[in-house]
């Protein structure tokens, strides 16, 4: 039986994924192979491990019990990866980061490149994602997320909390008016959803909210460009000179910024280095962060 780990890494992806082409996509594979390599499984095992439908694949009872058996074997295969991938003892090599895509700009790009002038042997993958990477799977080797709390079983370090403030551009100011603290029913928010209920918590609780943009590095470019204020990290908003603090609002705390690694890989070389060379400049700015 075709029970090697690529065929049963395919069957996983597939599964996951619900379809032929999802699981190419994940695989970064073509369509065809994810499914002759389906085909090629079900031959061996002269049954089918998947249904096939106009809504996509749903697992037999045969799928079922083999995926127990490659769900167990995914577990073994990545700890071994990673106990083989810790045994590193110099620093060089490739690690891949993890980071919201709204780090990875002004914030992070200047940090990367003091790290790749004293560490030339490292390279660095940057997965600039608002998803949570699991560690686990070894989506990724350190995870940077902005977060109030962190409950995933992995070493976890809490850099430094972070405030929010208010950010509009001085156009926008110029032809609303500074808004009245308490108040700011002249002024317009950018919104991040949920109906507007966080905007109770602003100094503004009276501007409504307009549109619904998730990501922070959205909300920046619609600030500059006039179309309404911002609640946004003040380290971010401080970066970009198009945009300025609404006069008279204060900041206030937001989140963390945490620093994630899985616990194999924390005496890895080239991943402590990475991790006690960013953790040292956060601390170094930590006025930053909190102003």
């Amino acid at each position: 039986m075709n029970f090697d780990w690529d065929t049963l890494r395919i069957f996983l992806a597939t599964h996951r994924a619900g379809s032929f082409r999802a699981a190419s996509e994940v695989l970064k594979s073509g369509h065809a192979t994810v499914r002759r390599a389906i085909e090629r499984l079900e031959d061996s095992l002269q049954t089918r491990v998947f249904e096939r439908s106009g809504t996509g694949l749903r697992l037999t009872s045969a799928g079922e019990l083999l995926l127990s058996h490659a769900e167990r074997v995914e577990r073994q295969t990545l700890e071994m990866e990673r106990q083989l991938y810790g045994q590193d003892n110099i620093p060089r090599g490739r690690i891949t980061v993890s980071i919201p895509p709204s780090f990875a700009g002004a914030f992070f790009a200047p940090i990367l490149a003091g790290f790749a002038m004293e560490y030339p042997e490292i390279d660095v993958d940057v997965i600039a994602t608002n998803e949570i990477s699991d560690l686990e799977r070894h989506e990724a080797d350190v995870s940077i997320r902005a977060a109030r709390r962190v409950d995933d079983n992995v070493v976890g370090r809490r850099l430094v909390d972070y405030t929010a403030a208010a950010f509009a551009s001085p156009d926008y100011l110029q032809s609303v008016g500074t808004p009245q603290i308490g108040d700011g029913s002249n002024a317009e928010w950018l919104g991040w959803g949920d109906e507007g209920s966080w905007v109770k918590t602003t100094p503004f609780p009276n501007a409504p909210q307009r549109h619904s943009l998730f990501e922070v590095f959205m909300q920046i470019e619609a600030a500059a460009n006039g179309m309404g204020m911002v609640w946004i990290p003040a380290f971010l908003g401080d970066a970009d000179n198009r945009i300025v603090r609404v006069p008279g609002s204060d900041a206030r705390q937001d989140r963390s910024l945490w620093l994630l690694l899985h616990s194999d890989l924390r005496d890895t070389a080239r991943v402590r280095a990475f991790v006690d060379y960013f953790a040292d400049q956060i601390a170094k700015n930590r006025r930053r962060f909190q102003s």
